[in-house]
C-alpha cells in the first residue's frame, strides 16, 4: 500500500524563524518516525522552506515507504548539522569587522550600518553551498511521491506579493529567495523578478494549502511568539519585536480569512461571490486546522539567536519539537480526519484580550481548546 493512501493524512504549514527552525526539524523527525501519519502538501517559508525541501529530498531519494522516511530524517539531520557547523555566516567570517557585529550586536543590526551590496558585493551566500551539497533538487522536481506538493513562498520585491514556487519548478534559487533577508543578502532574481524573504508576504501560505490540497487537515508549526508579555525597551529588543510583528502579519491575515469562512460570514454568495457549494471559500471553511506551537521554547530566546545557530540551542529546540509532537499525537491522533483541534479565533485573533480579562491564564493553556463549531467534519 502506498504511504499516502491511508486515512491519517496531514498537510504541513511550516513557519520561518531562522535557527529556531530546528524546532520544526524536531517536529518533522517525529512525524516521519510515525508511519500512521501520511504527509499531504507542505507549505513552507524561509527556515520552513529549508525544512520542507530537505524532507522532500530525502523522501524522493529514499524511494520506498520506510526507506524514504529514514532518508528524509537523515537528510534533515545533515542539513541542520551543516547549519550548526557553519556557525555564523561565512561571509561574516571573511571580514573581522562583520564577525564582531555577529558576536556583539547580531546580524540583524548590520543592515542599519551597511547594505549587503556594500559588505558582500559578490552576493556570496553560504546557504547555497549547504543546500546544493545536501539536497537533490532534480529528484525533488521529478518525484511527486504520493501526491505531495510543495508551496515555497518568496516575496516579490517590486509588488510585495507572495510568489509560491511549486515542486515542479523548485530550484535552489527558489529556496534562497524564500530565505533572503534583505539586510544580509542580495535580492534573489528569478525570471526577471527580484525576491526577498517569503515571511514578508506568506509565513507560510495556508489559504492556498487549504483550498487546493486534497487533504483536509493541516498542521501549523508556529515558531514565533504571538503575545509578548513585556514592552521592549532596548534598541535590540525593539528591533526584534518589530521583526516578529512584521513576519506574523501574513499568517494573521490568512487566519482572519479562514475564521470568516469557518463562521460562514461570507456565506450565501458573500463579498467574494462564493456560496455554500464547492467554491474556494467553502473549501476553506470546511478545512480542519491543528497546531504545534514553539512559543514556550522560543519566546525566551533573543532575536539574534535566529542568526546564530549554536549547537546547544539547536539540540534543545530539536528535542522540544519532538516532545511537543509526541504530546500532540497522543492527544489528537484520533482527531485527524474528524475534527479541528485549535480554536483559530481565540488562539490568533483574540490572543492578549483574554490575558487582560484573566491574568492567571498560562502560556499553552489552550492546548486542549474546545473544537470550534462547524468543523466536526
Amino acid at each position: 500500500m502506498s504511504l499516502f493512501n491511508r486515512s491519517k493524512r496531514l498537510n504541513l504549514a511550516l513557519q520561518g524563524g531562522g535557527a529556531h527552525g530546528a524546532f520544526t526539524w524536531g517536529v518533522l523527525d517525529r512525524l516521519l518516525e510515525d508511519e500512521t501519519i501520511e504527509l499531504g502538501w507542505v507549505s513552507g517559508t524561509s527556515a520552513g522552506a529549508v525544512n520542507a525541501v530537505a524532507m522532500a529530498s530525502g523522501l524522493a531519494v529514499g524511494g520506498g515507504r520506510a526507506a524514504g522516511r529514514a532518508e528524509a530524517r537523515a537528510t534533515l539531520r545533515r542539513v541542520w548539522d551543516a547549519v550548526e557547523s557553519a556557525g555564523v555566516p561565512d561571509l561574516a567570517r571573511l571580514n573581522p569587522f562583520l564577525y564582531g557585529l555577529t558576536k556583539n550586536s547580531g546580524m540583524a543590526q548590520m543592515g542599519s550600518l551597511l547594505s549587503p551590496y556594500d559588505f558582500n558585493p559578490l552576493g556570496f551566500d553560504p546557504l547555497r553551498k549547504l543546500l546544493e551539497g545536501n539536497l537533490d533538487f532534480a529528484r525533488i522536481r521529478a518525484e511527486k511521491a504520493g501526491g505531495m506538493e510543495l508551496l515555497i513562498a518568496a516575496t516579490d520585491v517590486g509588488t510585495g506579493r507572495a510568489r509560491l514556487f511549486r515542486r515542479a519548478e523548485l530550484t535552489v534559487d527558489a529556496v534562497l529567495a524564500s530565505a533572503c533577508l534583505p539586510q544580509i543578502h542580495h535580492a534573489m532574481e528569478l525570471d526577471g523578478r527580484a525576491y526577498w524573504d517569503g515571511g514578508f508576504s506568506a509565513n507560510p501560505d495556508i489559504v492556498t494549502l487549504a483550498t487546493e490540497s486534497p487533504a483536509v487537515d493541516t498542521l501549523i508549526v508556529q515558531l514565533a511568539s504571538l503575545d509578548r508579555q513585556t514592552v521592549p525597551r532596548t534598541p535590540r529588543d525593539i528591533a526584534g519585536q518589530v521583526s516578529t510583528i512584521t513576519f506574523n502579519q501574513p499568517l494573521l491575515r490568512d487566519i482572519e480569512m479562514i475564521v470568516a469562512a469557518q463562521e460562514e460570514k461570507v456565506g450565501h454568495g458573500g463579498f467574494l461571490g462564493i456560496g455554500r457549494g464547492g467554491g474556494r471559500l467553502a473549501r476553506l471553511g470546511r478545512h480542519r486546522f491543528h497546531l504545534i506551537d514553539a512559543g514556550r521554547h522560543t519566546s525566551s530566546l533573543s532575536a539574534e539567536s535566529k542568526a546564530t545557530p549554536e549547537r546547544t540551542m539547536l539540540a534543545q529546540l530539536f528535542r522540544a519539537g519532538r516532545t511537543e509532537t509526541a504530546r500532540w499525537l497522543e492527544r489528537h491522533r484520533g482527531d485527524i480526519g474528524k475534527r479541528q483541534t485549535v480554536d483559530l479565533r481565540q488562539r490568533y485573533l483574540e490572543r492578549g484580550r483574554d490575558r487582560l480579562a484573566a491574568p492567571d491564564t498560562q502560556e499553552g493553556a489552550d492546548e486542549d481548546e474546545p473544537t470550534p463549531a462547524g468543523n466536526n467534519i
